[in-house]
């Protein structure tokens, strides 16, 4: 099995330094390149990238969405309620208003999106190990 190391590293976009910022609303190595730069534009646009295992919190987005566009590996996405969804390259996310969800890669992939945010994030809880460890592909 490949672990799409090269493909995400590699990729169209440089994948940036360590998320050090975002760091304790993440469980395990996390890199953002924060792609538009520009303080007169209110919508957040990076490429994240998950090394295996990684994933976020889960959080809510506040007066605003979150889209996700999947540029390579394979990673996970999930609604509070819902059942968990396998994301690959191509995959497009929308995450609305006041949902809470979470994503990242899966066990043994590297896993890259762009995330496209508007509104303001609400950090919660992280996904506890025994969740995650029950994800199968």
């Amino acid at each position: 099995m490949t672990n799409n190391k090269q493909t995400v590293t590699h990729g169209i976009f440089d994948m940036g330094d360590k998320n050090d910022a975002y760091a304790k609303y993440f469980v395990g190595q996390s890199y953002l390149n924060n792609l538009i730069k520009d303080p007169a534009i209110s919508v957040s646009v990076g490429n994240v990238t998950f090394e295996p295992g990684c994933r976020n919190n889960w959080h809510i987005h506040h007066d605003g969405f979150q889209l996700l566009l999947v540029t390579g590996g394979a990673g996970w996405y999930q609604e509070s309620g819902h059942s968990v969804r396998k994301l690959h390259a191509g995959d497009v996310v929308v995450t609305y208003d006041g949902v809470k969800h979470w994503h990242g890669a899966t066990k043994d992939s590297w896993f890259s999106h762009i995330a496209i945010t508007a509104g303001t994030p609400e950090w919660l809880e992280p996904v506890s190990e025994a969740q995650y460890n029950a994800l199968e592909d």
